[in-house]
């Protein structure tokens, strides 16, 4: 296994830039694009490969990667208190718990 492929990579199209856009979110923020999927990863992976490189030489301690991080399901969010209740009476009126419904909701969002 490679460094770079302890960290996530996405290659995402860019409706505004009307081309794909590379990142490697916690660690490099948007940094190549082109017109052709494939060939953004590849240049993603390299751009990841040179700042491991340089991150390196320079004696810096790389960013923590998701490759190894457990995530318990859990976190708390403050919403307010009017969102609160509005949250609750809407998780009341389909018949579900708070935490069900903005589960749901939070999984609609992403899909």
């Amino acid at each position: 296994m490679k460094a770079r492929d302890r960290y996530l990579k996405l290659v995402e199209w860019s409706e505004a830039d009307r081309c794909y856009v590379g990142s490697a979110p916690g660690f490099i923020g948007p940094c190549c694009h082109g017109k052709n999927e494939a060939d953004v990863y590849k240049q993603l992976c390299r751009i990841v490969d040179e700042w491991i490189t340089l991150y390196e030489k320079d004696g810096r301690q790389l960013p923590d990667t998701f490759a190894d991080k457990e995530f318990s399901g859990k976190f708390v969010i403050r919403v307010g208190e009017d969102l609160h209740k509005a949250l609750t009476i809407k998780a009341m009126k389909s018949g579900e718990s708070l935490n069900t419904y903005c589960t749901n909701q939070l999984r609609n969002a992403l899909l």
